[in-house]
């Protein structure tokens, strides 16, 4: 190119307008192209591959042998179907077991863990939003003793809350295994980072100014901010209470008050000397997942949203 042509284009740009400038590479879009690539979308879906796979191949082995017999059982392998097909026998043998006992362990399941979790995820949603919303003496003490609480295992303290409720005579009762689970340190300390979030300051001082007393605050103002993580909470409480075993097995004593799974353990001990239990404890554990994947399955959207949603917000 000469010098004359470059002169020539110079000349003919109108005064006062600017070179174009070259688009600028924004550091985001690169990420997002980075994240694209085929070697990375490999590797995730090939974890979540495995992942999967790691939970539902103990769903699917429940599912195939509680189609089977006893003798099919240890003849065939753990992994496919047997010659024969069993699977509403079973199920009716288990429901019929023991004078029909199952049925009242599933009611007593559904009591603990439907109650508890409703109770429990209020006052977690109620103390989460003080702690987000109040400044008051001792709120960073409150908070530490939280996040105490989410680090120590339910495990730990069965014993002691079985000496506790039993010198109050509490023990074997359903208030044993339901006042305890009216305690979620966890669910708490998600509702206080959700609402911190979610419930804008400004929202409360309007309020306020209308003459809203602070229940009404809470219940008309927060609660609607915070249903997605309302929902995650009672979806964790839930299915925390639900497969609650050790609570249970230290407080309980009479048969008629045991949930689900101190009632298949009970069954899964007596199969040395009667190999029938075998199958009533598969049948058992196939109906007791049943609850938990249909509250999973209509509660996920919520669930998603109140992992992620509190996080986001700005």
């Amino acid at each position: 190119m000469s010098t004359m042509d470059t002169t020539e284009r110079t000349a003919s740009r109108p005064v006062g307008a600017k070179a174009a400038k070259p688009p600028r590479s924004d550091g985001r879009a690169g990420s997002r192209e980075a994240g694209r690539k085929p070697t990375t979308t490999i590797l995730i879906t090939a974890i979540l591959a495995i992942v999967a796979v790691y939970f539902l191949v103990p769903v699917y082995w429940v599912i195939v042998n509680a189609t089977k017999s006893t003798e099919d059982l240890f003849g065939t392998s753990g992994f496919w179907f047997g010659s024969d097909f069993r699977l509403f026998e079973n199920l009716s043998a288990v429901l019929s077991a023991n004078d029909g006992i199952f049925p009242r362990w599933a009611l007593n399941s559904v009591i603990y863990a439907g109650v508890g979790s409703v109770l429990a995820t209020y006052f977690a949603v109620a103390a989460g939003y003080a702690l987000a919303k109040y400044r008051f003496p001792g709120r960073g003490l409150v908070y530490g003793m939280v996040l105490g609480g989410v680090l120590v295992p339910g495990t730990a303290i069965s014993l002691p809350l079985f000496f506790l409720f039993s010198s109050i005579g509490l023990t074997n009762t359903y208030w044993a295994v339901l006042i305890p689970s009216l305690v979620s340190p966890f669910g708490l300390f998600l509702a206080s980072i959700y609402a911190n979030a979610a419930v804008p300051d400004e929202l409360l001082e309007a309020g306020r100014i209308d003459g809203v007393g602070e229940l009404g605050l809470f219940h008309r103002l927060a609660l609607p901010q915070l249903v997605p993580a309302i929902v995650t909470i009672l979806l964790f409480q839930f299915v925390a209470i639900w497969n609650n075993y050790m609570l249970p097995l230290v407080m309980l004593a009479d048969e008629e008050l045991y949930p689900i799974t101190l009632g298949l353990d009970n069954w899964r001990a007596q199969t040395d000397r009667l190999p029938e239990f075998y199958q009533l404890t598969i049948g058992g554990a196939l109906l007791s997942v049943i609850p938990l994947a249909i509250l999973i399955l209509v509660l996920q959207r919520f669930w998603r949203g109140g992992l992620t949603e509190g996080s986001v917000k700005g």
